[in-house]
């Protein structure tokens, strides 16, 4: 489409009160993860549902187990265990809840994390399904790094469901070809995961996905899964790439390929890509974006110095010619800009094993982590909003002068 929207967030954006300090994240007061400032724009504020939270494990048979490829042998398989915690809007009179040992950056601490989610809450009896969101975290990243959003989402009437991604998990990091080959994999097989479940009788979840209305939230490697899933291919120089995927085990996401092309399925109607990985690596280019043909909302920060910007996800947003994109840009923001929770209090200590203060992992040097977190939750609201639930008046949030 000829018609790409983007907007730069600074000071002056949304009546915003930010200001640039020395600690910008702040000292995360209770390891919250539900926080909401008072100059937050109004999307962000919380639905009319209460929230219930449960964990589920799943197993992906069959897989290429990456990390025990032997050159010149066949491939070897294993069924792939992943954890998701999955979030959903519930009838509770209770509010508030306790995620507990969850692993932060380092790898090894494990800490408390607090929100509006009750644990085991019963669902909200529906007559109408509700649509799913997949949220997919970074290499490494758990599944509770974007939990504001799991939270906010369900709140607003979606089940949202987050991964763990086996081999890119903070406890249980393992070769970048493991997350470079089974990223859009796991997001795929979550959502047939979501339709089996939601047609079991025995599951919680009998009767409440509609899984033909399924959006995905994808952050840096997680950002990468979500623009192969939305149709963008990679190139021949990403599967040869130096420390990469092994064995040719990552031309099944080839652009053009048959196997690419069985990948892509028609329930994701919605996808939000924040700091995607890859183009600078030569992973993808222009005609394989050109292939994406999901609607497309692009997250960043204008000085990433993971992804880049310009040669980043600017530059995916400008090449993915074929779809109704956005981009919403932090302007000097880095990579952790919009998607990290604030950083846990724990995250402050610094750690023998690292070669940087674990904290630096969740906060950004200029912005509040809050104040990005609540915009999110604002343009995430509208946009799915808009493609999920058919909510023609949530387009005037998304209909801002471009910049």
């Amino acid at each position: 489409m000829d018609d790409p929207r983007e907007v730069k967030m600074n000071k002056k954006n949304l009546s915003s009160t930010a200001e640039k300090t020395g600690d910008a994240a702040g000292r995360n007061s209770g390891n919250r993860v539900d926080g909401l400032r008072p100059d937050a724009p109004e999307l962000a504020a919380p639905g009319p549902y209460a929230i219930g939270v449960r964990t589920l494990q799943l197993l992906h048979q069959d897989q290429v187990d990456i990390l025990n490829v032997v050159p010149g042998k066949p491939l070897p398989c294993y069924d792939r265990p992943l954890t998701v915690e999955i979030w959903y809007p519930s009838n509770s009179e209770k509010r508030g809840g306790v995620y507990e040992n969850v692993y932060i950056r380092d790898g090894r601490t494990q800490v408390s994390l607090y929100g509006q989610a009750v644990r085991d809450a019963d669902p909200v009896e529906t007559d109408r399904p509700l649509p799913l969101i997949i949220i997919s975290h970074g290499y490494p990243g758990n599944r509770f790094l974007l939990s504001h959003l799991g939270e906010k989402l369900a709140s607003h009437g979606y089940v949202a469901i987050a991964v763990d991604h086996t081999d890119s998990n903070y406890h249980d990091k393992a070769a970048f070809g493991s997350t470079l080959v089974n990223r859009p994999l796991d997001q795929k097989f979550v959502l047939d995961e979501m339709e089996r479940l939601c047609i079991d009788p025995e599951s919680f979840l009998h009767g409440l996905i509609d899984t033909s209305k399924t959006g995905l939230i994808g952050y840096s490697m997680g950002g990468y899964g979500a623009i192969i899933t939305a149709g963008g291919g990679v190139t021949e120089a990403g599967c040869a790439l130096e420390g990469g995927a092994p064995e040719g085990t990552l031309e099944p996401h080839l652009a053009g390929s048959s196997t690419h092309e069985a990948l892509l399925d028609s329930r994701f109607k919605a996808i939000v890509s924040i700091a995607p990985w890859g183009l600078p690596r030569g992973m993808f280019d222009k005609k394989g974006l050109a292939g994406i043909r999901v609607p497309i909302f692009f997250i960043a920060g204008s000085v990433d110095e993971v992804v880049g910007y310009e040669d980043g996800p600017r530059k995916f947003f400008e090449d993915a010619v074929n779809v109704d994109r956005y981009l919403l840009t932090f302007e000097n923001a880095g990579h952790n800009a919009a998607a990290p929770i604030p950083a846990p209090e724990e995250s402050f200590v610094p750690v023998d094993h690292l070669d940087f203060v674990p904290f630096a992992h969740y906060a950004d040097a200029v912005w509040d982590s809050l104040r990005m977190n609540n915009i999110t939750q604002h343009f995430v609201a509208a946009y799915f909003g808009l493609h999920l639930k058919g909510d023609e008046k949530l387009q005037e949030y998304l209909d801002l002068t471009p910049v």
